[in-house]
Parts: structure tokens; sequence; C-alpha cells
């Protein structure tokens, strides 16, 4: 069955517009109740314009105690509940003698007097306007109560935002200036065509990890041919030192992930396994669909966690000159994205292979881009990528 594509609008968006519809629907109801009663009682259709005039000045009535109540809902409780107490009995008590009034003079030849029409009156009337002031108050203070939740939600989005924010765009700066450094060096050799095409990788690499939102979110494919502008860069300083071998399985490329999660793996990777030995390493990217869940796998065949860098490796800190220096995108900084971005619904661990080296194993639950674009677009690669 087609449903149309109408979103609901919450009764108090408009809390003008609520007042005035409850104002509508509440005062005709109590119209029609008084009515209905007065038929009941055999009484003239005449009364029906007693009637009517008794709604309107209790109708009037609230709309004066709305203005007073509005103003008295900021102050302290003390003042608030004080100056209610005096103003509902001087309302009733107007609200009384007009009914009183009108009915005195449309019933001369009562016995009834005045002040006995008064009284009766008085306790319908503070019945009628003490119902209409609690539900005022009952409203308004669920609103009151709702808006500071929005306010709450709001504050704890921003926050998780900034979180997400610190986290993702702590980008190493050793890899930034190692790559100004060796872009200068290329410079300083009058290799003009590799010095452009690095720089022009890292250019795009900036552009992409700045103009993207924090909570962004990306397919593996656009995460992978990221991944490889990355790599670009790093295999222009590492050459045949940094191998690299993507096992992307084809129902994985549309899952989403956020965006810049493998960057810090593989940076981590090239630290502690690339530039520790003189061989190099090579660095291996997969990604398999299990069930519902997207597992993502960055390993290295560097010295694995048999080494006295095991803690630094965990921890993202490294030592220059004896003294700690945080690299920023340690192991904990991915941990923390996962968190923030699942919650207890993925798995983070790392490991040490049958085979030798070292692995991370990342478990998300699979979900598939809505189109072919998602939260944010890869950067058009340059002319070379990482092999």
């Amino acid at each position: 069955m087609a449903v149309l594509p109408i979103k609901p609008i919450p009764f108090f968006a408009n809390k003008n517009q609520a007042f005035w519809r409850l104002q509508a629907v509440g005062w005709a109801g109590a119209m029609l109740l008084r009515a209905m009663s007065a038929i009941a009682n055999d009484q003239p259709l005449t009364f029906l314009v007693i009637v009517l005039i008794g709604t309107m000045t209790g109708f009037s009535i609230s709309l004066v105690l709305a203005v007073i109540f509005r103003a008295l809902i900021p102050q302290r409780p003390i003042v608030t509940w004080g100056v209610t107490v005096l103003a509902i009995p001087i309302a009733v008590g107007l609200y009384a003698f007009v009914d009183a009034w009108v009915i005195w003079l449309y019933r001369a030849e009562a016995q009834a007097s005045f002040a006995q029409l008064f009284i009766g009156y008085f306790y319908y009337d503070a019945t009628l306007l003490g119902a209409w002031s609690a539900l005022y108050y009952a409203i308004n203070f669920y609103l009151t109560v709702e808006e500071q939740n929005d306010q709450l939600l709001r504050l704890e989005n921003q926050a998780t935002q900034a979180q997400l924010a610190m986290l993702r765009y702590q980008l190493n700066p050793h890899f930034l200036f190692n790559t100004l450094n060796s872009i200068s060096t290329l410079v300083l050799l009058k290799q003009t065509e590799p010095a452009n095409a690095m720089l022009s990788r890292l250019s795009s690499f900036l552009r992409y990890t700045l103009i993207n939102k924090p909570s962004a979110r990306v397919t593996v494919e656009q995460e992978v041919e990221t991944l490889k502008l990355y790599l670009g860069i790093e295999l222009m300083r590492f050459e045949e030192r940094l191998r690299t071998t993507f096992d992307i399985a084809p129902e994985t490329q549309e899952g989403l992930l956020p965006s810049l999660l493998l960057q810090p793996l593989v940076e981590n990777a090239i630290k502690y396994a690339v530039s520790q030995q003189e061989s190099g390493a090579e660095i291996t990217i997969s990604t398999q669909l299990i069930g519902s869940t997207l597992r993502i796998v960055v390993s290295d065949t560097g010295p694995g966690l048999q080494t006295s860098t095991t803690d630094n490796r965990l921890s993202g800190m490294t030592y220059d000159g004896g003294e700690p220096v945080s690299t920023g995108v340690g192991l904990s900084n991915i941990r923390d994205r996962l968190f923030q971005a699942y919650g207890e619904e993925h798995r983070f661990e790392t490991m040490d292979p049958p085979e030798g080296g070292f692995a991370v194993v990342i478990e998300l639950p699979f979900e598939r881009a809505a189109s072919a674009s998602a939260d944010a677009t890869a950067p058009q690669l340059a002319t070379a990528t990482a092999r």
C-alpha cells in the first residue's frame, strides 16, 4: 500500500496556534455542556443567550489569566504560586459576578437574591477556571521539560560532533612534515614532476579531510580510493619498501563506514612495520560480508606485538629523545570513533596472526549506501596510486 509522503507536524510545534485551538475547543465544549444542562432542565431557548454570555466572559477572563501566568512561569516558584493563588480567586469572583448579574437581570422576578446567585456561580466558575489554570500550567510544564530535553540532546550531539571532529582531525603531524620534506627534497633535486605529483596528492588528501563532516560516512569503495591516495604519497617516500594488497569483496563496496577510519590504521602499520625494517613490509586491507556484519582487516608483515614498541603501537605514543610524543592517530583513536558511532554494536580487536605480523579486525553492522553517493564524496585519484 502506497504511503503519502506527509511528515506529521507536532501539535505544539506552533505554541500560539496550539493555544488558540485548545481555547476554542475547551470553551466550546464548556458551552455545549452548559447548554445541554439548560435544555435538560427545561430552560427556554432564550437562556442559551445567557450561556453564550457566560462562555464569552470565561473565555475573556482566561485570556487575561494566560497573560499573567505566562509572565509568572519564568519566576521563582514562590512568586509563581503566590501570585497564582491570589489571581485565581479574583478572576473567579469577577466571573461569578458577571454570571450572577446577568441571571439576576434575566430573572428579575426570581426569589433568589444577587448574593445567593453570586455564591452559587462562584463554586461553578471556580471549578471551571481552576481546571483551566491547572491544565495551562501542566501543558506549559510539559513543554518546558520537552524543550530542556531537546536542548540536552542538542548539547550532547554537539559534544559528540566535537569529539568526533577532534578524533578525526588528529592527522599525524609527522606524516605532513615528512611529506613536505620529501617534496622539498625533490624540488632541490629538480625532480619537479614527482614533486608536483606528491603535492597534488597531498592537496587532494587534505582537502578531503577538511571538507567532510566529522560524522560523515562513506562507502567502502570511497574509503579504499582515499586510502590509495594516501598510500600513493607514502609510496613515493618508501618506494619498494612499502607493498600493499587490497582484497575487497565486491558485495562490501557499497557498505558504509566512518570516513578516514582506515587511514590511521595504515599509518600505524607504516610507522611500526614498514619503517622499522630495512626490507619494509606488506600491508593488506581486506573486507568481508559475514551475514549482516562488515568485517575489515588491516594487517602487516612487520615484527608484530613481540617487540619493545608494543605499548607504543597500541597507545599511539612514540618517543623523541626520551620524551613522549603523541602521534594523535593511535589505535585508541579508532576505538573511540567506533564507540561514538556504533556504541556496543561493533568489534575492535588487535592480534598476532599465525603467519606473523600484526592485524586489526573491525566488525560493524552492514549498512548499504542508499545511492551511489554517500555522506561524503571521495577525492579523485591522481594518475598514480599505490600498487
